[in-house]
Protein backbone atom coordinates (compact mmCIF):
# COMPACT_ATOMS: atom_id res chain seq x y z
CA UNK A 1 0.00 0.00 0.00
CA UNK A 2 0.99 3.31 -0.21
CA UNK A 3 -0.54 5.24 2.02
CA UNK A 4 -1.69 3.92 6.06
CA UNK A 5 -5.14 2.91 6.26
CA UNK A 6 -6.83 4.59 9.59
CA UNK A 7 -9.37 2.24 9.52
CA UNK A 8 -7.52 -0.76 10.67
CA UNK A 9 -7.24 1.07 13.95
CA UNK A 10 -9.07 2.70 16.53
CA UNK A 11 -7.08 6.25 16.63
CA UNK A 12 -7.10 8.05 19.90
CA UNK A 13 -7.63 11.88 19.02
CA UNK A 14 -5.87 13.35 21.90
CA UNK A 15 -2.57 11.23 21.70
CA UNK A 16 -0.11 12.82 19.08
CA UNK A 17 1.76 9.51 17.19
CA UNK A 18 5.34 10.46 16.33
CA UNK A 19 7.26 7.28 14.11
CA UNK A 20 11.54 8.08 13.37
CA UNK A 21 11.25 6.39 10.15
CA UNK A 22 14.02 8.69 8.63
CA UNK A 23 14.19 11.18 6.28
CA UNK A 24 11.41 12.19 4.33
CA UNK A 25 13.14 12.95 1.44
CA UNK A 26 13.78 9.76 1.02
CA UNK A 27 10.41 8.24 0.21
CA UNK A 28 9.67 7.99 4.30
CA UNK A 29 6.65 8.78 6.04
CA UNK A 30 5.67 9.72 9.16
CA UNK A 31 1.98 9.74 10.88
CA UNK A 32 1.78 13.07 12.77
CA UNK A 33 4.12 15.65 14.34
CA UNK A 34 8.25 14.51 14.67
CA UNK A 35 9.36 17.64 16.73
CA UNK A 36 8.96 16.79 20.51
CA UNK A 37 7.39 19.11 23.01
CA UNK A 38 10.33 22.06 24.10
CA UNK A 39 11.02 21.54 27.66
CA UNK A 40 13.64 24.63 28.96
CA UNK A 41 13.87 22.61 32.74
CA UNK A 42 17.50 21.48 31.41
CA UNK A 43 18.27 25.07 30.04
CA UNK A 44 17.06 26.46 33.52
CA UNK A 45 19.24 23.77 35.92
CA UNK A 46 22.12 24.60 33.41
CA UNK A 47 22.25 28.37 34.63
CA UNK A 48 21.46 27.97 38.04
CA UNK A 49 24.23 25.30 38.29
CA UNK A 50 26.72 28.36 37.07
CA UNK A 51 25.16 30.98 39.22
CA UNK A 52 26.04 28.88 42.57
CA UNK A 53 29.30 27.83 41.18
CA UNK A 54 30.61 31.40 40.50
CA UNK A 55 29.06 32.86 43.47
CA UNK A 56 31.14 30.29 45.38
CA UNK A 57 34.24 31.32 43.50
CA UNK A 58 33.98 34.73 44.48
CA UNK A 59 33.39 34.08 47.78
CA UNK A 60 36.96 32.07 47.70
CA UNK A 61 38.30 34.51 46.61
CA UNK A 62 37.06 37.39 48.35
CA UNK A 63 38.59 35.21 52.04
CA UNK A 64 42.07 35.11 50.12
CA UNK A 65 41.70 39.24 49.37
CA UNK A 66 41.27 39.05 45.63
CA UNK A 67 39.90 41.00 44.03
CA UNK A 68 39.32 40.26 40.62
CA UNK A 69 36.99 43.16 39.47
CA UNK A 70 40.21 45.50 40.16
CA UNK A 71 41.99 47.43 37.63
CA UNK A 72 45.81 46.91 36.86
CA UNK A 73 48.43 49.50 37.96
CA UNK A 74 50.90 50.27 35.39
CA UNK A 75 54.52 48.01 36.09
CA UNK A 76 57.59 50.34 35.83
CA UNK A 77 60.23 48.65 34.08
CA UNK A 78 63.16 47.57 36.06
CA UNK A 79 66.61 45.94 34.91
CA UNK A 80 67.10 42.39 34.14
CA UNK A 81 68.88 40.59 37.17
CA UNK A 82 72.71 40.68 37.44
CA UNK A 83 74.94 38.34 38.77
CA UNK A 84 79.20 39.37 40.24
CA UNK A 85 80.62 37.04 41.98
CA UNK A 86 81.54 38.17 46.08
CA UNK A 87 84.47 37.94 47.80
CA UNK A 88 83.76 35.13 49.37
CA UNK A 89 83.02 33.35 45.58
CA UNK A 90 79.57 32.98 45.82
CA UNK A 91 76.78 34.31 43.28
CA UNK A 92 75.05 36.98 44.30
CA UNK A 93 72.28 38.73 42.08
CA UNK A 94 71.69 43.38 42.30
CA UNK A 95 68.14 44.25 41.48
CA UNK A 96 69.27 47.51 39.77
CA UNK A 97 66.46 50.44 38.70
CA UNK A 98 67.36 52.44 35.83
CA UNK A 99 65.80 55.56 34.94
CA UNK A 100 65.11 55.71 31.31
CA UNK A 101 67.76 58.12 29.67
CA UNK A 102 66.42 59.91 26.66
CA UNK A 103 68.63 60.32 23.74
CA UNK A 104 68.17 61.55 20.40
CA UNK A 105 67.51 59.32 17.27
CA UNK A 106 70.72 59.36 15.15
CA UNK A 107 70.95 61.48 12.40
CA UNK A 108 70.30 59.65 9.19
CA UNK A 109 71.68 60.68 5.83
CA UNK A 110 70.39 59.45 2.49
CA UNK A 111 72.98 57.32 0.89
CA UNK A 112 75.63 57.70 2.71
CA UNK A 113 77.00 54.57 5.26
CA UNK A 114 79.30 55.75 7.83
CA UNK A 115 80.70 52.39 9.40
CA UNK A 116 81.34 51.80 12.88
CA UNK A 117 85.03 53.35 14.31
CA UNK A 118 87.53 50.88 14.98
CA UNK A 119 89.86 52.03 17.79
CA UNK A 120 93.31 50.77 17.50
CA UNK A 121 94.56 48.91 20.36
CA UNK A 122 97.39 49.21 21.46
CA UNK A 123 100.72 46.81 20.81
CA UNK A 124 100.32 43.39 23.48
CA UNK A 125 103.20 43.08 25.92
CA UNK A 126 106.03 40.97 25.24
CA UNK A 127 106.04 38.29 27.68
CA UNK A 128 109.80 38.27 28.36
CA UNK A 129 110.63 34.82 30.35
CA UNK A 130 113.60 35.77 32.78
CA UNK A 131 116.04 33.64 31.23
CA UNK A 132 118.72 34.69 29.40
CA UNK A 133 119.04 33.86 25.32
CA UNK A 134 114.47 33.56 25.86
CA UNK A 135 112.26 34.85 23.40
CA UNK A 136 109.14 35.64 23.55
CA UNK A 137 105.84 33.41 24.08
CA UNK A 138 104.87 35.01 20.77
CA UNK A 139 107.98 34.66 18.96
CA UNK A 140 108.72 30.89 20.17
CA UNK A 141 105.08 30.44 18.27
CA UNK A 142 106.29 32.44 15.28
CA UNK A 143 109.54 30.14 15.35
CA UNK A 144 107.72 26.70 15.45
CA UNK A 145 104.66 26.92 13.68
CA UNK A 146 106.20 25.97 10.19
CA UNK A 147 107.48 22.86 11.63
CA UNK A 148 104.18 21.65 12.85
CA UNK A 149 102.15 19.47 10.52
CA UNK A 150 98.42 18.15 11.10
CA UNK A 151 97.79 14.29 10.46
CA UNK A 152 94.85 12.79 9.70
CA UNK A 153 94.81 9.16 9.08
CA UNK A 154 92.37 6.57 7.64
CA UNK A 155 91.96 3.11 8.46
CA UNK A 156 89.03 1.84 5.89
CA UNK A 157 86.27 2.64 8.52
CA UNK A 158 87.31 5.48 10.61
CA UNK A 159 89.37 8.67 10.87
CA UNK A 160 91.47 10.10 13.24
CA UNK A 161 93.98 12.83 13.69
CA UNK A 162 97.39 14.29 15.47
CA UNK A 163 100.13 16.07 15.22
CA UNK A 164 103.37 15.56 13.86
CA UNK A 165 106.84 17.62 13.72
CA UNK A 166 108.83 18.32 10.83
CA UNK A 167 112.56 16.46 11.81
CA UNK A 168 114.56 17.33 8.87
CA UNK A 169 114.47 19.04 5.43
CA UNK A 170 114.24 15.58 3.33
CA UNK A 171 110.48 15.28 4.38
CA UNK A 172 111.14 13.17 7.47
CA UNK A 173 107.95 14.09 10.28
CA UNK A 174 107.84 12.84 14.20
CA UNK A 175 104.51 11.66 15.29
CA UNK A 176 103.30 9.28 18.11
CA UNK A 177 103.19 5.37 16.51
CA UNK A 178 99.42 5.17 18.25
CA UNK A 179 98.35 8.10 15.71
CA UNK A 180 99.11 6.11 12.77
CA UNK A 181 98.74 2.52 14.29
CA UNK A 182 96.48 0.43 11.21
CA UNK A 183 96.37 3.39 9.14
CA UNK A 184 95.60 2.51 5.86
CA UNK A 185 96.19 6.05 4.52
CA UNK A 186 98.21 8.82 5.97
CA UNK A 187 97.70 12.15 5.00
CA UNK A 188 99.69 15.44 6.44
CA UNK A 189 98.55 19.37 6.34
CA UNK A 190 101.35 21.95 6.33
CA UNK A 191 101.54 25.45 7.85
CA UNK A 192 101.49 26.54 4.60
CA UNK A 193 97.97 25.37 3.33
CA UNK A 194 99.80 22.30 1.13
CA UNK A 195 98.29 18.59 2.10
CA UNK A 196 100.05 15.95 1.10
CA UNK A 197 100.39 12.02 1.30
CA UNK A 198 102.62 10.19 3.85
CA UNK A 199 104.03 7.33 4.19
CA UNK A 200 104.63 5.63 7.78
CA UNK A 201 108.87 4.80 6.88
CA UNK A 202 108.47 3.17 10.95
CA UNK A 203 106.79 2.88 13.94
CA UNK A 204 107.85 1.73 17.30
CA UNK A 205 105.05 0.72 19.65
CA UNK A 206 107.23 0.26 23.08
CA UNK A 207 108.79 4.11 22.67
CA UNK A 208 105.11 5.57 21.08
CA UNK A 209 106.80 6.86 18.17
CA UNK A 210 106.75 6.97 14.56
CA UNK A 211 108.47 8.45 11.22
CA UNK A 212 106.73 9.65 8.02
CA UNK A 213 107.96 10.97 4.87
CA UNK A 214 106.38 13.69 2.61
CA UNK A 215 107.98 14.08 -1.10
CA UNK A 216 107.91 17.97 -0.99
CA UNK A 217 110.34 20.96 -0.68
CA UNK A 218 110.61 24.00 1.33
CA UNK A 219 110.34 22.28 4.42
CA UNK A 220 111.37 24.27 7.94
CA UNK A 221 112.18 21.84 10.04
CA UNK A 222 111.92 21.85 13.72
CA UNK A 223 115.08 23.37 16.02
CA UNK A 224 115.50 20.56 18.72
CA UNK A 225 116.88 21.11 22.65
CA UNK A 226 118.18 19.44 25.12
CA UNK A 227 115.90 17.34 27.31
CA UNK A 228 118.26 16.48 29.76
CA UNK A 229 118.84 19.79 30.89
CA UNK A 230 115.28 20.52 32.13
CA UNK A 231 114.41 20.87 35.21
CA UNK A 232 110.91 21.17 37.31
CA UNK A 233 109.66 24.91 37.08
CA UNK A 234 111.03 24.97 33.58
CA UNK A 235 108.44 27.06 31.49
CA UNK A 236 107.01 25.09 28.33
CA UNK A 237 104.12 25.70 25.54
CA UNK A 238 103.00 23.02 23.38
CA UNK A 239 101.39 23.34 20.06
CA UNK A 240 99.38 21.13 18.40
CA UNK A 241 95.49 20.26 17.29
CA UNK A 242 93.75 19.98 19.99
CA UNK A 243 90.46 17.95 19.44
CA UNK A 244 91.46 17.70 15.57
CA UNK A 245 92.10 19.86 12.61
CA UNK A 246 89.57 22.76 13.03
CA UNK A 247 91.67 23.89 15.88
CA UNK A 248 94.97 23.39 14.39
CA UNK A 249 98.24 25.39 15.63
CA UNK A 250 96.77 26.14 19.14
CA UNK A 251 99.44 26.83 21.94
CA UNK A 252 99.26 26.15 25.33
CA UNK A 253 101.74 26.51 28.20
CA UNK A 254 102.37 25.76 31.36
CA UNK A 255 105.41 24.23 33.39
CA UNK A 256 107.66 20.81 33.03
CA UNK A 257 105.73 19.59 36.95
CA UNK A 258 107.97 16.28 37.06
CA UNK A 259 111.40 14.56 35.45
CA UNK A 260 111.49 10.74 34.94
CA UNK A 261 108.30 9.52 35.02
CA UNK A 262 107.36 5.39 34.51
CA UNK A 263 103.78 6.14 33.38
CA UNK A 264 102.20 2.70 32.02
CA UNK A 265 100.11 2.71 28.80
CA UNK A 266 98.84 -0.94 28.27
CA UNK A 267 101.27 -3.60 28.98
CA UNK A 268 104.48 -0.93 28.48
CA UNK A 269 105.92 1.38 30.32
CA UNK A 270 107.07 5.12 29.57
CA UNK A 271 109.85 7.09 30.94
CA UNK A 272 108.42 10.54 30.26
CA UNK A 273 108.38 14.06 31.51
CA UNK A 274 105.86 15.70 33.01
CA UNK A 275 103.56 19.17 32.20
CA UNK A 276 100.81 21.21 32.99
CA UNK A 277 100.54 22.29 30.10
CA UNK A 278 96.64 21.57 28.14
CA UNK A 279 96.83 18.31 26.35
CA UNK A 280 93.74 17.04 24.68
CA UNK A 281 92.97 14.18 22.48
CA UNK A 282 95.02 15.67 18.98
CA UNK A 283 97.95 16.83 20.21
CA UNK A 284 99.44 13.38 20.59
CA UNK A 285 102.18 13.55 18.48
CA UNK A 286 102.99 17.64 18.74
CA UNK A 287 105.82 19.44 19.98
CA UNK A 288 106.65 20.25 23.92
CA UNK A 289 108.64 23.83 23.14
CA UNK A 290 111.06 25.61 25.97
CA UNK A 291 111.76 28.99 26.63
CA UNK A 292 113.87 29.33 23.59
CA UNK A 293 111.73 27.92 20.79
CA UNK A 294 113.62 24.20 20.55
CA UNK A 295 111.45 20.99 20.79
CA UNK A 296 112.29 19.09 24.24
CA UNK A 297 109.50 16.37 23.72
CA UNK A 298 107.19 14.83 21.63
CA UNK A 299 103.20 15.28 23.56
CA UNK A 300 102.48 11.58 23.98
CA UNK A 301 99.22 11.84 26.56
CA UNK A 302 97.23 12.91 29.45
CA UNK A 303 95.72 11.61 32.59
CA UNK A 304 92.20 13.05 32.40
CA UNK A 305 88.70 12.92 33.50
CA UNK A 306 88.65 9.41 33.39
CA UNK A 307 91.05 8.63 36.12
CA UNK A 308 89.05 10.27 39.01
CA UNK A 309 85.30 10.90 40.07
CA UNK A 310 86.41 14.35 40.33
CA UNK A 311 88.26 15.14 37.38
CA UNK A 312 92.02 15.26 36.96
CA UNK A 313 93.79 18.21 34.97
CA UNK A 314 97.74 19.71 34.34
CA UNK A 315 98.62 15.94 33.57
CA UNK A 316 100.17 15.80 31.12
CA UNK A 317 103.56 13.99 29.34
CA UNK A 318 105.58 14.24 26.59
CA UNK A 319 108.93 11.77 25.46
CA UNK A 320 112.23 13.49 26.23
CA UNK A 321 113.64 13.98 22.68
CA UNK A 322 117.17 13.45 24.06
CA UNK A 323 116.20 10.13 25.56
CA UNK A 324 115.09 9.08 21.91
CA UNK A 325 117.12 10.21 19.48
CA UNK A 326 118.68 6.64 18.75
CA UNK A 327 114.96 5.73 17.86
CA UNK A 328 114.14 8.27 15.53
CA UNK A 329 116.90 8.01 14.30
CA UNK A 330 117.06 4.50 13.39
CA UNK A 331 113.03 4.64 12.61
CA UNK A 332 113.79 7.20 10.23
CA UNK A 333 117.28 5.14 8.39
CA UNK A 334 116.35 1.28 8.43
CA UNK A 335 112.38 1.74 9.38
CA UNK A 336 112.78 -0.40 12.52
CA UNK A 337 114.44 0.05 16.30
CA UNK A 338 116.89 -2.77 16.29
CA UNK A 339 117.23 -5.22 19.67
CA UNK A 340 113.18 -5.04 19.92
CA UNK A 341 111.87 -8.92 20.43
CA UNK A 342 109.27 -10.35 17.89
CA UNK A 343 107.58 -13.89 18.86
CA UNK A 344 106.84 -14.21 14.93
CA UNK A 345 103.18 -14.63 15.79
CA UNK A 346 99.75 -12.75 15.41
CA UNK A 347 96.52 -13.51 16.71
CA UNK A 348 93.35 -12.84 18.84
CA UNK A 349 92.15 -13.57 21.75
CA UNK A 350 89.73 -16.01 22.18
CA UNK A 351 86.72 -15.43 23.44
CA UNK A 352 84.42 -17.15 26.40
CA UNK A 353 81.63 -17.56 23.98
CA UNK A 354 83.74 -19.49 21.36
CA UNK A 355 85.42 -21.45 23.87
CA UNK A 356 82.42 -22.82 25.05
CA UNK A 357 80.47 -22.86 22.05
CA UNK A 358 83.60 -24.61 19.89
CA UNK A 359 85.13 -26.39 23.06
CA UNK A 360 88.23 -24.76 22.66
CA UNK A 361 90.70 -23.97 25.11
CA UNK A 362 91.47 -20.51 26.99
CA UNK A 363 94.33 -18.63 24.58
CA UNK A 364 95.30 -16.54 21.80
CA UNK A 365 94.39 -17.89 18.36
CA UNK A 366 97.23 -17.88 16.04
CA UNK A 367 96.51 -15.78 12.76
CA UNK A 368 99.52 -15.39 10.84
CA UNK A 369 103.03 -16.87 11.39
CA UNK A 370 106.25 -15.09 9.75
CA UNK A 371 107.96 -17.70 7.64
CA UNK A 372 111.21 -15.79 8.82
CA UNK A 373 111.01 -16.47 12.43
CA UNK A 374 111.56 -19.52 14.81
CA UNK A 375 107.59 -20.18 15.07
CA UNK A 376 107.70 -21.04 11.47
CA UNK A 377 110.52 -23.04 12.24
CA UNK A 378 109.03 -25.32 14.90
CA UNK A 379 105.93 -25.82 12.94
CA UNK A 380 103.44 -23.49 14.15
CA UNK A 381 100.55 -22.36 11.82
CA UNK A 382 97.29 -20.22 11.54
CA UNK A 383 94.74 -22.14 13.41
CA UNK A 384 96.78 -22.69 16.07
CA UNK A 385 95.77 -22.03 19.65
CA UNK A 386 98.85 -20.92 21.92
CA UNK A 387 97.90 -21.55 25.77
CA UNK A 388 100.86 -20.66 28.04
CA UNK A 389 104.17 -18.91 27.18
CA UNK A 390 107.06 -19.22 29.38
CA UNK A 391 104.88 -20.34 32.19
CA UNK A 392 102.09 -17.94 32.00
CA UNK A 393 98.79 -18.78 30.45
CA UNK A 394 98.10 -16.37 27.70
CA UNK A 395 94.53 -15.51 27.87
CA UNK A 396 94.63 -11.97 25.77
CA UNK A 397 96.81 -9.95 24.04
CA UNK A 398 98.22 -7.87 27.02
CA UNK A 399 99.77 -10.73 28.72
CA UNK A 400 101.44 -11.74 25.71
CA UNK A 401 102.74 -9.04 24.70
CA UNK A 402 103.66 -7.72 28.22
CA UNK A 403 105.53 -11.24 27.80
CA UNK A 404 107.41 -10.38 24.78
CA UNK A 405 108.41 -6.69 25.94
CA UNK A 406 109.51 -8.11 28.47
CA UNK A 407 112.09 -10.78 26.60
CA UNK A 408 115.25 -9.97 24.50
CA UNK A 409 116.34 -11.30 20.80
CA UNK A 410 117.73 -15.11 21.15
CA UNK A 411 115.90 -15.25 24.17
CA UNK A 412 113.91 -18.83 24.55
CA UNK A 413 110.70 -19.01 25.43
CA UNK A 414 108.49 -22.25 25.85
CA UNK A 415 104.92 -22.54 24.83
CA UNK A 416 101.91 -25.11 25.16
CA UNK A 417 99.93 -25.28 21.94
CA UNK A 418 96.98 -26.89 21.27
CA UNK A 419 95.97 -28.53 17.94
CA UNK A 420 93.14 -30.92 16.43
CA UNK A 421 91.82 -31.45 20.41
CA UNK A 422 95.78 -32.14 21.24
CA UNK A 423 98.52 -30.08 23.67
CA UNK A 424 101.67 -30.50 22.86
CA UNK A 425 105.07 -28.41 23.76
CA UNK A 426 107.35 -26.09 21.41
CA UNK A 427 110.11 -23.81 22.63
CA UNK A 428 110.56 -20.79 20.39
CA UNK A 429 113.66 -18.10 19.94
CA UNK A 430 112.35 -14.73 20.48
CA UNK A 431 113.86 -13.04 17.17
CA UNK A 432 114.09 -9.41 15.97
CA UNK A 433 111.08 -7.31 15.02
CA UNK A 434 112.14 -5.44 11.97
CA UNK A 435 108.20 -4.42 10.75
Amino acid sequence: MSDFDDSLSPRDPEIEYACDCGDPREGYYGTGSTTPPKDHAGVISLILVLFISLSGLLSILSLMNIDVFAQPEPTELRSPVSFYVSGDGVPSAELERREPVETEPPTRVEGVYTSIQITAAPQSLENIAEVPGAVSWQDIYEKVMPSVVSITCYDGRSTSSGTGVIMDAGGYIITNAHVVEDALQIRVLLTDGRELDAKCVGADVISDLAVLRVNADRLIPAEFGDSNVLRVGDEVVAIGDPLGVELRGTMTNGIISGINRDIKAGNRTLTLMQTTAALNTGNSGGPLVNCYGQVVGINTMKIGDYASENGVEGLGFAIPITAVQSVLDQLANQGYVAGRPSLGLEGQAISTFYQFYYRMPAGILITGVDPASDAAAQGLRRGDILMTLNGVQVVSLDILEEIIYASNVGDQLKATVYRDGMEFAVTITMGEDKN
